[in-house]
C-alpha cells in the first residue's frame, strides 16, 4: 500500500498522506514517498496546482517518534546536509500554487508542510500545533517560517507553548485562509484549485517567484528582478495566446509553454 498517494485530474495534482492507522505520522518511508510526490508535481508540466491532504480523521501526528528511520535516520541525515532543498517541507523551490486541505490535528512535521502551502483550507474541527518544546526539543523550520506569515506574538504562541491552536483561532491569526465544515474541506480545496488553474500557469509561477524572492531584496533589486521575469514570461507561447484570446474575446487555451 502506498503511504502517499499522487493523483492528477486535469491540471490539479492531489498529494494525500495515506497512513491513517498511524494517524499519518511521518516515518522514513512516508517521508521518502512524500518527497517523491512533491518532486513528481514539480516536474510534471501538466500539473499546474497542487493540493496537500490526508486520509483519516488526523491530518498528521507529526514525526513518528517510534520509528528510528524517521526521527533519526531520515530527519537527521540528508535533512541537515541540504536543509533548503531536501524536501517541500524544508524549502524545495516550487513556484506552482499549492493548497493545504486540513481536517483534524495537524502536528509538528505535518504543520511544517502546511505552512509552505499558499492557501490553507481547514475544517472547523482542525487543530494546529508544534509540540516540540513540550518534550524539550526546539522547533526550527516552523520558527523560521511562521513569523513570515503571522504577527510575531501569534507565531510565538504556536512555537513557544507547544499547545494546539483551534481552527477558529488559526483563522483569526491568518494561518487558515478559509474555514469550512469538515466534510467540505477537500471539495473546497479542489474548487479553488480549479479556479487557480484557469490562469496562465507560467505567469502564475513567475508572479509567485517574484513575490517569494523579492521579500528578501531591496526595492531596486526587486523591481529589476521582476522586470526580468516579465521579459522571460513575455517570450512564452502562452503570452501570445493570451493576446489572441483577448482580441478574439474568447477564453485562452493555456499550454504551459
Amino acid at each position: 500500500m502506498s503511504l502517499v498517494l499522487y493523483e492528477r485530474v486535469d491540471h490539479v495534482a492531489t498529494i494525500t498522506l495515506n497512513r491513517p492507522e498511524s494517524r499519518n505520522a511521518i516515518n522514513g518511508a512516508v517521508r521518502e514517498e512524500l518527497n517523491a510526490a512533491w518532486a513528481a508535481f514539480r516536474d510534471d508540466e501538466d500539473a499546474w496546482v497542487g493540493v496537500l491532504t490526508a486520509n483519516g480523521p488526523v491530518f498528521s501526528a507529526g514525526a513518528d517518534l517510534k520509528d528510528s528511520t524517521g526521527s533519526v535516520g531520515t530527519f537527521g541525515g540528508t535533512f541537515w546536509e541540504k536543509p533548503t532543498i531536501n524536501s517541500f517541507e524544508s524549502g524545495m523551490e516550487l513556484f506552482k500554487p499549492t493548497i493545504a486541505a486540513v481536517n483534524g490535528p495537524c502536528i509538528g512535521y505535518g504543520l511544517t508542510g502546511v505552512l509552505f502551502c499558499d492557501f490553507v483550507i481547514a475544517g472547523t474541527g482542525a487543530t494546529f500545533s508544534f509540540p516540540e518544546v513540550s518534550i524539550g526539543v526546539p522547533t526550527i523550520v516552523g520558527a523560521i517560517r511562521l513569523p513570515k506569515r503571522l504577527r510575531w506574538a501569534d507565531a510565538m504562541e504556536l512555537v513557544l507553548t507547544g499547545k494546539p491552536m483551534t481552527a477558529e483561532r488559526a483563522k483569526e491569526v491568518g494561518l487558515v485562509w478559509r474555514l469550512v465544515e469538515p466534510d467540505q474541506v477537500l471539495a473546497e480545496a479542489h474548487a479553488w484549485a480549479a479556479t487557480l488553474a484557469e490562469a496562465a500557469p507560467l505567469a502564475q509561477r513567475a508572479t509567485k517567484e517574484v513575490a517569494w524572492r523579492s521579500a528578501e531584496m531591496g526595492w531596486i533589486e526587486a523591481v529589476r528582478f521582476g522586470e526580468t521575469m516579465r521579459k522571460v514570461a513575455g517570450a512564452t507561447d502562452d503570452v501570445a495566446e493570451g493576446r489572441r484570446a483577448w482580441a478574439e474575446k474568447r477564453k485562452p487555451n493555456w499550454q504551459g509553454r
